[in-house]
């Protein structure tokens, strides 16, 4: 999932923060909104209202209803290729996406009652969900091409295999997804034991398994 956070908000000039902050707001009022009454009685008059926009704007920023809770912040994919692609060449492809996600993430803890709302408005309605799944596989795909990208560029001597060839094309696809998985195994396991660790704490945790190659527990 891909919430608005401050620091993404931070970067650029004042337009581009403006219009960040615009379309967390109208995202943000939309999944309350939703997680109260049902998002299919939530209109966009009621989203702009809460956002304390007018209906317009609300489309300069989506093009339907439903966008609004789907699409929560569109600029992070963006972000994390970016960094992807900008991370030292020294890094493994994981590491390198490690740190991308963990940028992403740095205020998970403060968003975590927005992102549980989110959930519970996409598996309340089975079209908001499907069109989320969509949107998640689509934003692993782009992963996937930033890490075919940097293999490509640097010819990561972190890989499995080269940077060309029948494995380069499977290799970036299965990291993206490792990835992906591995937030949500961070997410659910800090959810339920929060008391104990940081959420940035569990997520390098996880991150470190994986580097490791998931070796079994010691008894």
């Amino acid at each position: 999932m891909q919430l608005m956070s401050e620091k993404g908000a931070a970067g650029g000039g004042l337009r581009e923060r403006k219009k960040r902050a615009t379309r967390a707001a109208l995202a943000e009022a939309a999944v309350r909104l939703a997680a109260e009454h049902g998002a299919e009685k939530v209109t966009v008059e009621a989203i702009s209202a809460a956002a304390g926009v007018s209906v317009r704007t609300f489309f300069n920023y989506f093009e339907s209803r439903d966008d609004a809770f789907v699409v929560v912040d569109a600029d992070a994919g963006a972000r994390m290729r970016r960094a992807v692609l900008e991370a030292p060449a020294g890094l493994s492809p994981l590491e390198a996406l490690r740190g991308a996600m963990a940028a992403e993430l740095a205020e998970a803890e403060q968003q975590h009652q927005l992102w549980r709302l989110y959930a519970e408005v996409l598996h309340a309605s089975p079209h908001l969900l499907a069109r989320g799944v969509g949107a998640h596989m689509a934003a692993e795909a782009d992963l996937a091409d930033a890490i075919a990208e940097r293999l490509r560029r640097v010819g990561d001597p972190h890989s499995t295999g080269p940077a060309s060839g029948p494995g380069s094309g499977l290799y970036p696809r299965l990291l993206a997804a490792v990835a992906g998985a591995a937030v949500r195994t961070s997410m659910d396991h800090w959810s339920a034991h929060q008391e104990e660790a940081a959420f940035l704490d569990v997520f390098h945790e996880v991150f470190a398994l994986l580097a490791a190659g998931l070796p079994a527990p010691s008894a």
